[in-house]
């Protein structure tokens, strides 16, 4: 008991140096903003904030908008967020020397000067990756990761680190060493996750660009929920070297690093910017493809699928309506819309998402959790995890009629043989031909999808793991996905939300309903899909929803 109690006041200091360093972190970027606004009286920091990525980058790089002014501007307006919504886990001090040295540089790259914001689980030199563990805290990087890289050889500036969910398995955004992130809009809803603290950030104006990761809507989530938009590429269009992943190993739902910005435009230069030969050198594994303008200026008429709901987790009114609204304007555009079928989404989630990310019995997760203070919102997880085979056969017997408990089904009976992974791998490879033949019988250019939302309240996520159904679709698949928010939740939504029942009438329905309620006016995006390798078309999509 004295040595248990000793290990945990040891974890416990950990934590409480973390925080102080959060602290000091907050501390200096208003000690750098104060000198500079000092020095500088005259700068309008609210013009250049108003400026969009495209244009604030061509007065970057033109020289008619000097670098420390965007840099401080944001520095400012940045902790200004972080005060409000603990989104930041760490500043970078040394992009300050970085926008001293950048004032010297001949060869401009297509981000010079422009401050970006970066996910904790991202690797950054000589900073920590924690994923919200405290055995992370304390082990630097040794190196900037390739997509870190890259963006500083194209003169970007990371200048912060965001916050994460403990174990990135998560779309809420809250661990023990930081604590919970909060929604820019409103601040008893979450910021989505895992990269909430990037949603946050980047939805409340303190980063004009951020980097994300998602393996079942984790840039989604927090895009749709802080109104902003994001891109999920191919899972190796851009290179994940030095990318913390949430699920070491696992190849069942593929991961992917992607941006997050305040529209579309930003979100094609950024991909621009990252898809050169200095991505294709540092990582050979990332097919060498540029990006390709031609389809991205393309004004030819789409042919697009889209589907109003998943038959699993039933829209909300302010979802329905987004994506017909959506549909209604792409077709008044000139532009055909074909509806598109969806069936057994369930199926998908729980054999080949949940079972494929955990056909380790959970052990190698379980092992992160190892030596921790807290094992975050998880412990029917945990407790599942280590019960015996004999237990987790009998359970999932019992569990097999009841709606209600469906989620547990996978985690229950997850421990799989080396022939069963390969059996799963095989019928995930066939799911994916299976919906690329329907796909291509439609003859689609792109799908219009719906998009969970809008922000659920704090400490629902948690509950609600089976609403992940709308994105880790694509993840299995691994198809590139953005997200657009089109409208807000409007009083008719809320009044025919009471109405809401859901597909099984069970605990979990009665639970998304609750955590729907009293939105008003917070926005609802939608998803834009493309097929695998085919992100310009994707953005050029999302570029024609956001411009209607």
């Amino acid at each position: 008991l004295l040595l248990r109690w000793r290990r945990r006041r040891g974890l416990w200091k950990k934590v409480e140096e973390a925080r102080r360093r959060q602290e000091r972190s907050l501390v200096q970027m208003e000690t750098a903003v104060h000198r500079f606004r000092e020095q500088h009286p005259s700068v309008n920091m609210v013009s250049i904030l108003s400026l969009p990525l495209p244009e604030l980058s061509k007065k970057l790089r033109d020289g008619s908008l000097p670098l420390e002014h965007v840099f401080y501007a944001y520095v400012g307006k940045a902790l200004q967020i972080a005060i409000e919504t603990n989104c930041i886990t760490e500043y970078l001090q040394e992009s300050e020397t970085q926008v001293r040295k950048a004032k010297l540089t001949e060869k401009l790259g297509l981000l010079y000067g422009v401050p970006v914001s970066i996910k904790d689980s991202i690797d950054c030199e000589g900073h920590d990756s924690t994923l919200g563990f405290i055995k992370n805290l304390n082990k630097p990087a040794a190196e900037d990761s390739v997509v870190v890289q890259v963006l500083r050889r194209q003169g970007a500036i990371p200048f912060v680190k965001t916050n994460v969910p403990q174990s990135l398995i998560s779309y809420d955004c809250k661990n023990l060493i930081f604590g919970q992130t909060f929604n820019p809009l409103l601040y008893t809803r979450s910021p989505g996750g895992s990269s909430g603290g990037e949603g946050a950030l980047v939805g409340g104006g303190g980063s004009i660009l951020g980097f994300g990761t998602d393996v079942g809507g984790s840039l989604r989530f927090p895009a749709a929920f802080c109104g902003i938009c994001a891109l999920k590429p191919t899972g190796n269009r851009l290179s994940k070297k030095g990318i913390i992943a949430g699920v070491l190993g696992q190849k069942a739902v593929v991961a992917a690093v992607g941006p997050m910005a305040k529209d579309v435009e930003s979100l094609a230069l950024c991909m621009r910017a990252l898809l050169c030969e200095d991505m294709f050198n540092l990582d050979s594994t990332v097919p060498p493809l540029p990006f390709n303008e031609e389809v991205y200026a393309s004004t030819q008429p789409l042919r697009i699928g889209y589907y109003e709901t998943d038959f699993f987790t039933m829209p909300s009114p302010a979802m329905r309506r987004a994506v017909r609204e959506t549909k209604q304007m792409l077709e008044d555009a000139g532009h055909t819309l074909v509806p598109f079928e969806l069936t057994n989404v369930d199926y998908m989630l729980f054999n080949f998402c949940v079972r494929g990310m955990f056909a380790d019995g959970g052990a190698s997760f379980l092992k992160k959790f190892k030596g921790e203070l807290e094992k975050s919102s998880m412990g029917l997880f945990f407790w599942l995890a280590k019960s015996p085979s004999w237990l987790k056969t009998l359970l999932s017997w019992i569990a097999k009629p009841f709606h209600l408990l469906m989620p547990f089904i996978g985690f229950v009976s997850f421990f799989s043989t080396v022939d069963e992974v390969w059996s799963l791998h095989y019928e995930i490879e066939e799911f994916c031909h299976q919906f690329i033949a329907q796909w291509k019988k439609l003859n689609l250019d792109v799908m219009l999808c719906p998009m969970l939302g809008p922000a659920l309240s704090i400490g629902y996520p948690g509950k609600l793991s089976v609403a992940v159904s709308y994105t880790m679709l694509y993840n299995a698949l691994d198809f590139p996905v953005g997200v657009v928010p089109v409208t807000v939740v409007t009083k008719e939504d809320e009044e025919e939300l009471k109405g809401y029942k859901g597909y099984f009438q069970d605990w979990w329905d009665r639970t998304l309903a609750k955590a729907f309620q009293g939105s008003g006016g917070l926005p609802v995006a939608v998803q834009c899909v493309a097929l695998p390798w085919q992100e310009e078309l994707c953005l050029r999509f999302m570029k024609e929803v956001e411009a209607l």
